[in-house]
């Protein structure tokens, strides 16, 4: 029975089932319409904005996509640049970041996240404890293009010690993603983490890294709970008090996102609006990259772990354009 444990808890992931989406995308799409409505909103004095907001968080990211390019054929200038001359701020990042594929939109985020004005290993922790292999895959080969250097060689250049190793590890996406549950490694592993961190004096990061990083969620979800049968706390309060500053928030993230991604992505959004100003660049990304993923059950997390909704947080923390577009994505209050 011990060993059922581990395998009943675990049922796969439902990551693309677009149940979760608030954007899905609209069944009756004209291309060239879409591109005609945003030119309209965009011509002469003025710009509606609210035009742009209704026509582009209706459409999916393919179709989106789709728009680009008959914007391009039949009007003969280039969206992108048409919606940068017109439009400013964080409502502008919000809707060239809908606008640009999603594997492009990871790689722009990573990319500013190591070369841009100080690391953001917040962005960097984030997209790739979280990302599938294969969008990981995707991220790595679109990254190659667009810069002529590596994601893992940008890394390295700008990261140091053992959260370097980690981020170079989830750079791989060489994660087991199978579903198989061998009971002698979990509780052999469980006993490796022990060993590597409260048994002993300093830890052995090394063995916490290699184990977290390359086992499947089911599998590590089993050695969690053996962990916690040998340890006598959960593997997180661990984590807090062996390691540090950036090592131990990546850890923690890819803990938190084998256990519940959504309660991960809430915890995301929270923590960039609560107290004084806002992280924006952590809001955008997230709002703009699990919208057509997993949205509703990001918000069913918010509700259920900080007993508001995401809706009236965005709704507190945010005003204008920026605001009505970020409700969009959200898609509705609860």
């Amino acid at each position: 029975m011990k060993e059922l444990v581990g395998r009943v808890r675990c049922l796969p992931r439902k990551e693309k089932g677009h149940k979760a989406a608030t954007v899905k995308g609209i069944s009756t799409f004209n291309a060239e319409q879409e591109a005609q409505a945003l030119r309209k909103a965009m011509k002469g004095l003025g710009t509606d904005e609210d035009a742009i907001i209704e026509t582009l968080t209706k459409l999916n990211a393919s179709q989106r996509q789709q728009v680009l390019i008959t914007y391009k054929s039949t009007i003969g200038r280039d969206l992108i640049d048409d919606l940068k001359s017109e439009l400013s701020g964080n409502f502008e990042k919000v809707i060239i970041g809908l606008m640009t594929p999603t594997a492009m939109y990871d790689v722009h985020e990573l990319r500013r996240a190591l070369k841009g004005a100080g690391t953001d290993e917040g962005c960097l922790i984030e997209i790739l404890a979280s990302r599938t292999n294969a969008e990981i895959q995707r991220i790595n080969e679109n990254y190659k293009l667009q810069y002529g250097s590596t994601l893992e060689d940008d890394i390295v250049s700008d990261t140091s010690s053992m959260f370097r190793r980690v981020l170079v590890s989830l750079a791989t996406g060489n994660r087991d993603e199978g579903t198989f549950v061998d009971e002698a490694l979990a509780q052999q592993d469980a006993q490796c983490l022990y060993a590597a961190g409260e048994k002993k004096w300093g830890t052995d990061e090394v063995q916490f890294m290699s184990i977290l990083c390359t086992r499947n969620r089911c599998h590590l979800l089993r050695v969690f709970d053996v962990y916690r049968a040998i340890a006598n706390k959960d593997i997180t309060e661990s984590i807090k008090s062996e390691m540090s500053g950036d090592l131990e928030d990546a850890l923690l993230a890819v803990v938190k996102c084998l256990r519940n991604k959504p309660a991960y992505f809430a915890e995301r959004l929270y923590k960039s609006m609560k107290g004084l100003g806002t992280d924006d660049s952590t809001l955008i990304r997230v709002m703009v990259s699990r919208s057509e993923i997993d949205m509703l059950y990001i918000r069913r997390e918010f509700l259920a772990t900080y007993g508001k909704s995401l809706h009236s947080f965005i709704k507190g923390d945010c005003s204008g354009d920026y605001r009505k577009v970020l409700l969009r994505l959200c898609g509705g209050e609860d």
